[in-house]
């Protein structure tokens, strides 16, 4: 915007300057022509008021001395055919002028301003002054040239003025956009100087109040998920207690067991929502990975599934939290189990890549539905549809994206790409 606002006032100075600079051009030209012209004349009359007073060779050398002065080519056509002064030819300019009328007329290389006089005898003379194409422009070279530097000149100083008013909108325009890009990037702590005209502060006030109002909603968010911790605690706690109190001792411990496991689920989604910023967070993939596929090995093996495991050694580094990887193996996962009938075998791959990691999870069952599994809340299969939204929003908080395939032979394949955590 800096930039087009000095273009805009240079090209509107140069418009303005040329339509006042090329008459002013022209007029100079005009100025000039008269002035030599003028001096001619002047010069001519000079001597004609002498013709007749004095003698031939005295007038010669007055002639002689007028042209070396004003530097004009001076001629006296006697009435006799004799030429006192400059050599000239005798013109169809210079008869007219010897019926006596003084007249101004263009010759070759230049122009010869004509005044008629009589001698003493009252005889016709002709005095002639002669004016080059260089006399008629004397000097006016010199005037456009300070014209043109008076154009550029101005027009320096209209772009330099331009940029200052320029800069007084574009810094405060600068601050703002740096402000968003930060609370889009999470740094809710940032805020910005209402500064610049009063539009921009406008907005700098709106701003700082969306800011202020985004982390008003957060701490809501925050305290409503406190709140579902308090309200879940006490459920929780009469399903342990029933669980206890079942005669089975090993069926107690296994539904004491999911019971622990959803408590910390629970409370590790609480705790994630309570955080107060979005900085950005790492973990082992590899550690990960390796450790939810032994967890559920053990329900593929109770399935009947062929699993086939292809995992990198550690360790390797994405930027996501434990617990999100955590979460988004499970949904791939869960997904096959719930999605795929028993016995369908899958495989999990992950390798190094260039901006991370790649991990794959491809299984032999129907494949996917119609329904984009991709959209937050459609399924196409019964199911909430969330899964596939929690591994697709893990991989763009990491930097990375997630790609949906057919596997060969049938059945579908998730391909995720993880980014590779900012060096610290």
């Amino acid at each position: 915007m800096r930039r087009r606002l000095a273009l805009l006032v240079a090209a509107t100075t140069s418009l303005v300057l040329i339509s006042l600079l090329v008459p002013l051009a022209f007029l100079v030209h005009r100025v000039a022509e008269n002035r030599a012209f003028h001096e001619a004349t002047g010069e001519a009359e000079a001597i004609a008021v002498q013709v007749g007073t004095i003698a031939p060779a005295e007038l010669a050398g007055t002639v002689e001395r007028s042209a070396q002065i004003n530097g004009h080519p001076v001629t006296v056509f006697l009435s006799d055919g004799t030429l006192i002064g400059s050599p000239a030819n005798r013109s169809p300019a210079v008869e007219l002028a010897s019926r006596g009328r003084s007249v101004t007329a263009q010759t070759t290389g230049g122009w010869e301003v004509l005044v008629a006089v009589k001698d003493s005898q009252n005889r016709p003379t002709v005095v002639r002054a002669f004016l080059s194409d260089d006399d008629l422009r004397r000097g006016v070279y010199g005037a456009w040239t300070g014209l043109l530097f008076l154009g550029l000149i101005l027009i320096g100083l209209g772009v330099v003025v331009a940029d200052r008013l320029a800069l007084a909108l574009t810094r405060p325009m600068d601050a703002i956009a740096r402000v968003s890009h930060r609370l889009a990037a999470g740094d809710l702590t940032a805020r910005t100087e209402p500064d610049g005209p009063p539009e921009m502060q406008a907005v700098g006030v709106a701003l700082n109040g969306l800011a202020d109002r985004i982390n008003d909603l957060l701490a809501q968010e925050r305290e409503n998920a406190a709140d579902l911790s308090h309200r879940l605690r006490t459920p929780l706690t009469g399903l342990r207690l029933d669980a206890e109190a079942l005669c089975d001792v090993e069926e107690a411990a296994k539904i004491s067991a999911r019971v622990d496991a959803l408590e910390r689920a629970v409370t590790a989604v609480i705790t994630e929502a309570r955080q107060r910023t979005g900085g950005k967070q790492r973990c082992d993939a590899a550690a990960v990975v390796r450790e939810r596929v032994t967890f559920w090995s053990v329900l593929a093996e109770d399935q009947a599934r062929e699993l086939t495991v292809d995992l990198a050694p550690g360790p390797l580094h994405v930027a996501v939290s434990a617990g999100e990887l955590t979460a988004c193996v499970d949904a791939l996962l869960g997904n096959v189990f719930a999605h795929t009938p028993e016995g369908a075998a899958f495989a999990v791959r992950l390798t190094p890549a260039d901006q991370g990691a790649l991990l794959e999870v491809a299984d032999h069952g129907p494949g996917f539905r119609r329904v984009d599994p991709l959209v937050r809340g459609e399924s196409g299969a019964g199911s909430s549809g969330l899964g596939m939204d929690i591994v697709r929003r893990t991989a763009e908080s990491s930097g990375g994206s997630i790609t949906l395939g057919a596997t060969p032979g049938g059945g579908a394949t998730v391909s995720l790409v993880l980014g590779r955590p900012a060096t610290p």
